[in-house]
């Protein structure tokens, strides 16, 4: 079953000398929005979508590490020099 687009008619509003929307309180916490978002061009019209602060989720960060394929030799090395016993806890 494909996600069908939802369409919703909004008004703009007067914010001092420019205009808005109003975002529903459930869109906002549907899409994680808080107080900065990015706003896109595209020909067809404009995108909004939460600001990527940079920051992994602890799922993305696993798969971010798992992707690296990062040579953990040297950490074998530490724990043969008696730093294994902090670590064997």
């Amino acid at each position: 079953m494909q996600n069908a687009a939802r369409t919703r008619s909004v008004k703009l509003i007067q914010i001092g000398n420019s205009q808005g929307i109003r975002l529903p309180k459930t869109l906002l916490r549907k899409y994680g929005f808080s107080d900065i978002l990015i706003l896109e061009e595209e020909p067809q019209g404009i995108f909004l979508r939460k600001k990527d602060d940079g920051k992994l989720s602890w799922d993305e960060t696993y798969k971010a590490m798992g992707a690296e394929q990062e040579d953990w030799s040297d950490f074998d090395e530490a724990l043969l020099d008696g730093m294994g016993r902090y670590y064997a806890r």
